[in-house]
């Protein structure tokens, strides 16, 4: 059969009508923000949130604010804003928060794919092999990490309630975007009164607005994901090499169509030294902005009891979303970091109470190590000694 006229050249070329003709020179993104809408929205139009719920929100934030700041000794910017959004908007945010971190992981990856597919198509072996196949090279590393990190987006706006689903940092200046179709849900789902679980809401996300508004945290955290995704895609580099080395245009039209069967692979994280650091800086972060939230709740809302055990629920309950996406940037978010997380506020809350458990917050080199997560005795003494240096990731 002549090469023009084979399935998989014509499969290749479709491919990179739709690739070359997107917007901006970031294939990537372009297809990550249709498949996270899709997803987040199940192909349904979404009506903008209620004006009465930017009022109600609002009316909590001055209370909410002081709390926090009195728990964690930040100030609160005064011109810090909430804003309701869909589901669809807070996916789009999501990625939009994302892209600087992945951006810097893009080229290389999309070069180390571009190499290793050339010289398959070099390969007098292969002869059989389209020459579209290497076009189609430069644009396939970009192209998977877009579907992944799409998907990923759009299954954790289905949960999220606000900016801090993931304990990553978020764009300096970004207003706190709540979804309040998923407070509504949560609120339903454990028959708590919705003023009080978008007053919990919003303080943790004014916990997270804390933590990360502190540019050393934010800086140690991005240097340790930085690390954790380099380890992270190396699984990836194996699902491109799975789909080209057998050059069977059927197996990869079958795996492009399938972005979730793709994203089963990178799930488990990885064993690595990077991601072990990341996972313990984040979950004790996640674990002390639960900790804000609920110390909150203790004291404004009716039944704080329920309201803390419905929330662990939801933590240690796996969603899609974020074990797509933490399996994506190395972070380990199963129910056992989340328990290890709260160990830890326990016991630092038992050495020191409120006053040591707020220096968490001091900087990047305050964040606990892997070993140290587990042992906070030892993480309050290094974190007393002067002048230290920030901890090898």
């Amino acid at each position: 059969m002549d090469d023009a006229q084979s399935p998989f050249d014509g499969l290749l070329g479709d491919l990179l009508k739709i690739l070359g003709g997107q917007a901006g020179g970031a294939p990537w993104f372009e297809s990550a923000r249709a498949l996270a809408v899709g997803v987040a929205t199940e192909g349904e139009a979404e009506s903008n949130p209620d004006p009465l719920e930017r009022i109600a929100y609002e009316q909590l934030l001055d209370v909410a604010s002081r709390h926090v700041e009195d728990i964690t000794g930040q100030r609160m910017p005064a011109t810090l804003e909430v804003l309701p959004v869909t589901r669809g908007v807070w996916a789009v945010a999501q990625l939009d928060a994302w892209k600087p971190t992945i951006d810097t992981v893009v080229d290389a990856q999309a070069q180390a794919t571009g190499a290793s597919l050339a010289q398959l198509t070099q390969d007098p072996e292969n002869s059989g092999v389209p020459p579209l196949f290497g076009q189609f090279a430069n644009l396939l590393g970009p192209m998977l990490l877009g579907l992944q990190f799409g998907s990923a987006a759009g299954h954790l706006a289905e949960r999220a309630l606000g900016n801090y689903a993931l304990p990553l940092p978020w764009p300096r200046g970004a207003s706190i975007s709540i979804v309040p179709k998923n407070v509504a849900a949560f609120a339903d789902d454990w028959s708590l009164a919705i003023d009080e679980v978008r007053l919990f809401a919003l303080t943790r996300e004014l916990a997270g607005h804390a933590a990360f508004s502190n540019s050393s945290i934010s800086e140690r955290v991005t240097e340790l994901l930085m690390a954790a995704m380099t380890d992270a895609l190396a699984s990836q580099a194996q699902i491109i090499e799975k789909m080209t080395s057998s050059g069977d245009p059927e197996a990869l039209s079958a795996m492009l169509s399938d972005p979730d069967a793709m994203l089963s692979e990178l799930v488990t994280p990885g064993a690595h030294a990077s991601s072990s650091n990341l996972t313990a800086a984040t979950t004790a972060l996640a674990a002390y902005i639960d900790h804000v939230a609920n110390a909150v709740a203790q004291k404004l809302t009716s039944n704080p009891s329920l309201l803390k055990e419905a929330w662990h629920r939801h933590r240690v309950t796996d969603g899609k979303g974020e074990q797509a996406a933490g399996a994506l940037f190395g972070l380990d978010l199963s129910a056992k970091e989340v328990e290890r997380g709260q160990l830890f506020i326990s016991g630092v809350l038992e050495r020191q109470g409120e006053d040591g458990l707020a220096l968490l917050l001091r900087g990047g080199d305050t964040l606990p190590t892997a070993a140290e997560l587990d042992a906070p005795g030892l993480w309050l003494e290094r974190i007393a000694l002067p002048e230290l240096d920030s901890p090898e990731g």
